[in-house]
């Protein structure tokens, strides 16, 4: 009921008393919807990695990640986590994990679009680096569900080594069918793949792998025992699992369940509670007479299970760079909206000097992800020299840009101050994200030592890394410098020097790209700061020579 003293309030202002602080001004309006393609080096970098007949289909799923219901769909995903329901009512062992509808709604996507195995089934020049771009682009909507589409991707190679399974499975692996549900893969559309590799005595050390694999009467069918420490996705189809054979550590396919129907068993002890990645279930499994299929040699597990860490290694400097464009977006539409001191934040030099710092490492790892991509690509259709840098220059990326994430989200986050720091801006998750990818498949000192043994092994894959350099060679000072400090650096390299090392290689091999394909505005203002020492130890320190205006410009899409 409204009151004689109420009146004079309302016929003023047409509002409830109750109302009067709460007029909205000075915020941004909702980012969706958007555009998640709308990145100039993104497009860019397709065309130029042989993928350019995929643009099309990239700018409709760029729509469709900037939506407001596929916005919505990884919010509820990340909000209503996975459930571990390891018995049915009757007290029956199911180790069944159930997820929010909106989870399967964006796998559903993810798989249908091409991002799991399809590319090993497309025969055109490109499809993995489209593949590699659809995921740089839907990976906008939520990063958790990107894990078993990435497993299911990196387990076909794997596979390969063991024909006979691969005839059988691939087939399901490359489909764009998500069919969720345990069940006899004959009986399903499309299947998904996981990983077994880690223990909790060894870690990234699964030379120390203590599961037990024991032969069967049936030749290359074995029986295992024993608790791996982070599988990912445990209702995925199918696993790739290390375990100790007679003749050493070995690589085995695992299925949930059986061809006959019945569960292998797949004890699921626990999920893990984890710091991000909160949408996506990590479980510890147990092994105990579980039936598993060997896939490869015995005592050759490291080699054959390698070709799918390579992939997913790839796929952690991918989603890296997904994080980072994506909250730059989200910085550059606030700052574009917001006031403070009597002037837009966009329009104020620092915050212009901060963005566009962020812009730099964006489109660095943007365009390094999918020079990667295109030597993955041209790999598989059996170029020597792409398979020697991807060797090396996979490693490369993976310990740098994944390295470069939490300071970029971070710096991001505050560009939006208090507003960024609550959870219903979604920074404080890419923010929980950003550090899982510098630790999955390999450390940052089990990839920095990574590339010195491939140095050692494989002189054809220092070769290619300087062959790509050469690329660039005259057409910066401070470039051609560091190529010569990363050559002197090569010679007597140590374990303990190894993180330099491989950070110069990553910051001449981003600045390499830079001069070569960017505008001299990017590529002077990052050769000038990663390279020439003109740069403080955070963001927001490019010097006053930098074209602040190019490299935005370039960089924050028009949103709003």
């Amino acid at each position: 009921m409204t009151t004689l003293a109420q009146e004079p309030y309302e016929r003023a202002t047409g509002r409830p008393e109750g109302y009067a602080t709460h007029d909205v001004t000075n915020q941004p309006p909702p980012l969706s919807p958007y555009d998640a393609c709308e990145d100039t080096a993104l497009l860019e970098g397709v065309r130029r990695e042989g993928a350019g007949w995929a643009e099309d289909g990239l700018r409709r799923l760029g729509r469709r990640a900037g939506s407001v219901e596929a916005q919505e769909w990884g919010d509820l995903a990340n909000r209503n986590e996975p459930e571990l329901r390891t018995h049915d009512r009757y007290g029956n062992r199911v180790d069944e994990v159930e997820y929010h509808p909106s989870w399967h709604r964006l796998m559903r996507v993810a798989v249908g679009e091409g991002l799991a195995g399809a590319p090993w089934a497309d025969g055109r020049p490109g499809a993995h680096v489209a593949r590699t771009a659809g995921s740089l682009v839907w990976g906008h909507t939520e990063a958790g569900h990107g894990c078993p589409t990435s497993m299911t991707y990196a387990a076909v190679p794997a596979l390969r080594a063991a024909p006979a399974l691969a005839e059988v499975y691939e087939p399901l692996l490359t489909a764009r069918e998500y069919d969720p549900g345990l069940r006899p893969a004959a009986e399903k559309r499309g299947l998904l793949a996981g990983m077994g590799m880690t223990e909790k005595q060894g870690g990234s050390d699964v030379r120390t792998n203590s599961t037990a694999a024991t032969p069967t009467a049936e030749p290359g069918v074995y029986t295992l025992r024993g608790h791996k420490w982070f599988t990912s996705a445990p209702m995925c189809d199918v696993f790739l699992v290390l375990a100790q054979a007679p003749e050493g550590l070995s690589c085995f396919l695992v299925p949930r369940v059986l061809p006959d129907g019945t569960r292998n068993t797949f004890r699921v002890q626990r999920l893990k509670d984890k710091l991000g990645n909160r949408s996506n279930a990590s479980s510890e499994p147990e092994f105990d007479g579980t039936v598993a299929w060997l896939v490869g040699p015995e005592g050759r597990g490291v080699k054959t299970i390698i070709e799918m860490v390579n992939c997913t290694r790839l796929d952690c400097v991918m989603s890296s760079a997904t994080l980072m464009r994506k909250t730059l977006v989200e910085a550059g539409h606030h700052v574009r909206h917001r006031s403070a001191f009597g002037a837009r934040l966009l329009d104020q030099p620092l915050m212009r000097n901060v963005l566009a710092d962020l812009a730099l490492e964006s489109e660095a790892a943007t365009t390094l992800t999918l020079r990667l991509a295109g030597a993955a690509d041209r790999a598989v259709r059996g170029d020597a020299g792409e398979a020697a840098f991807r060797r090396i220059a996979t490693a490369v990326g993976k310990y740098w840009v994944t390295k470069r994430g939490p300071a970029f989200t971070a710096e991001a986050l505050e560009c939006l101050g208090g507003n960024g720091y609550v959870e219903e801006s979604g920074m404080p998750r890419h923010y929980r994200e950003a550090p899982l990818l510098s630790i999955w498949e390999g450390s940052g000192n089990v990839n920095a030592l990574d590339v010195l043994r491939a140095l050692g092994r494989s002189p054809a894959a220092g070769h290619a890394l300087f062959e790509e350099l050469a690329l660039a060679r005259g057409a910066d000072p401070r470039l051609d410098a560091a190529v010569a400090r990363l050559r002197t650096g090569l010679t007597g390299a140590s374990e303990s020097g190894a993180r330099r090392l491989v950070e110069l290689m990553a910051l001449a091999l981003q600045a390499s790209l830079l001069v070569r394909h960017a505008p001299p505005a990017v590529a002077d203002a990052f050769c000038a700061t990663r390279l020439g020492g003109d740069w403080g130890h955070s963001f927001g320190t490019l010097p006053d020579t930098a074209d602040l205006g190019g490299i935005l410009a370039r960089a924050l899409p028009a949103t709003g």
